[in-house]
């Protein structure tokens, strides 16, 4: 073990650490990522990527059995669940491998272990409790993450209650399940295993599903996946889980009445907390507010030198955020002009269940209460010629505009590939761009895109389609 100097250290090496540490490498900087456990983080071996795999497989599976719609035909039609876990887990290594490419590339140093802060500029790094360095840098960023929350009472066994981690490797797909919490994570499993073919149960606490989306996008994603024969509950809580043998009784109470439901699992989803433990911040400037460390708009913490980004931060907890924040912290860092400090509200949101849902900005009703007078656009798309010849009529597109300025306060759209389209609004939004541009805009035909295009010119009167 040898002390070891560097002008950045990253305590982390998930999706914000590891772009983080390449971008102060394409600055001329000396750059050091401290990584415990797996490069990539949660998001490439545990959370996005491999989520995704399962999805993609589910989605293979439900048109499957919807062949006849399109004009084919097959018999004895199955899975093999280890496969399809055994890809997922497949697509994940690859990208991991890659992290380690792309540092190596970037002569980024890696130190397997455990980083926090000792002293002043200081990093120590441990593995299995034994020193492997000391690292030392003016400028020391954590990038620690987070990890999934735990009810009181509810804890995740890895048996019968799942976390996230477990029901991305299920030896089978249980015939039924129960997730607790409707967010992004807890509908991405409850959609993919209900694709599946389980029986699917949602309790959320909150009176809608996706309750951080617009409310119109919430009430029509309920409606989609009532259709496809979830169990939705809202305005709910659970107050205790009975493990049996190979299966939970599961007590959930809704208006003032409770009733037990009987499943094979439970899958915990209520949110994360931040990983602040262990990471040295005692006895620093370094302020926590709820499991989440408090960051300024560079990601600059009250500790001069010290800086934190992505899901140890707080909401949004997506990767993108992270990338973005280890950007804009190290171009900070290293007086890069111009640098824009980060806009909270201009990270676009993405949901891939069935159908996926995806937004940018403020919802209607926070538009409404920011003070703002709206326009708002919808536009179906039963209307659009590309998403019935797909056949995926299901969803609509929805812009909130500023009244008064023709700023676009926000976008929320639900249906097909939604994911890979909010990025037009996103633009838009970074450009600072108004209706009129958006409505001068030629959009190409046949594609899902015209939906964005009609739903701005429905803010105004003017859709020519619906």
């Amino acid at each position: 073990m040898a002390d070891q100097d560097f002008d950045l250290v990253v305590i982390g090496g998930g999706p914000g650490g590891y772009v983080a540490a390449i971008r102060a490498a394409q600055l001329g900087m000396k750059a050091a990522v401290v990584e415990r456990e797996h490069l990539g983080g949660i998001c490439l071996n545990w959370g996005c990527i491999p989520t995704k795999a399962l999805l993609r497989a589910s989605e293979i599976n439900h048109l499957l059995h919807h062949l006849d719609e399109f004009g084919f035909a097959a018999d004895n039609i199955r899975f093999d669940a280890t496969k399809v876990v055994k890809r997922s887990r497949a697509v994940a290594n690859q990208l991991a491998s890659g992290v380690g490419f792309l540092l190596k590339k970037n002569k980024v140093a890696v130190f397997d272990g455990a980083g926090k802060l000792a002293g002043k500029n200081t990093v120590a790094v441990e593995k299995a409790g034994k020193p492997v360095a000391t690292l030392h840098a003016p400028h020391i960023i954590l990038a620690t993450g987070a990890r999934a929350r735990q009810l009181p009472g509810i804890e995740a066994d890895g048996r019968i209650i799942w976390t996230y981690k477990e029901a991305m490797v299920p030896p089978a797909v249980p015939k039924s399940l129960l997730v607790i919490g409707s967010g992004a994570i807890g509908i991405e499993f409850a959609s993919f295993y209900r694709n599946m073919g389980a029986e699917v149960t949602v309790v959320e606490v909150m009176d809608r599903v996706l309750p951080v989306e617009d409310a119109e996008i919430s009430a029509v994603a309920r409606k989609a996946f009532e259709k496809q024969g979830m169990k939705i509950i809202t305005s709910a809580a659970v107050k205790g889980v009975r493990k049996g043998t190979d299966n939970a009784v599961v007590t959930v109470e809704a208006g003032g009445k409770s009733q037990d439901i009987t499943v094979d699992r439970v899958i915990s989803a209520v949110g994360i907390v931040g990983n602040v433990e262990g990471i040295g911040i005692e006895g620093t400037g370094v302020k926590v507010e709820r499991t989440h460390v408090l960051i300024d708009a560079y990601c600059r913490t009250a500790e001069p030198g010290v800086y934190a980004i992505g899901d140890l931060c707080g909401a949004p907890w997506l990767a993108h955020k992270a990338s973005h924040e280890g950007v804009v912290c190290v171009e900070k860092i290293a007086g890069v002009p111009d640098v824009h400090p980060i806009d909270w509200d201009n990270i676009p949101g993405c949901t891939y269940c069935r159908p996926q849902v995806a937004s940018v900005g403020l919802t209607e009703e926070k538009a409404k209460a920011a003070g703002h007078a709206v326009k708002v656009g919808r536009f179906p798309f039963i209307g659009n010629g590309k998403a019935i010849a797909m056949g995926e009529p299901e969803g609509m597109v929805k812009t909130v505009f500023d009244a008064t300025t023709g700023a676009l306060l926000g976008a929320h759209m639900i249906g097909a590939e939604v994911t890979e389209m909010i990025q037009g609004y996103v633009i838009a939004r970074t450009l600072e761009t108004t209706e009129a541009e958006l409505m001068h805009t030629i959009f190409p035909h046949p594609t899902v895109s015209e939906t964005m295009h009609e739903a701005v010119l429905d803010a105004y009167g003017r859709a020519i389609h619906f």
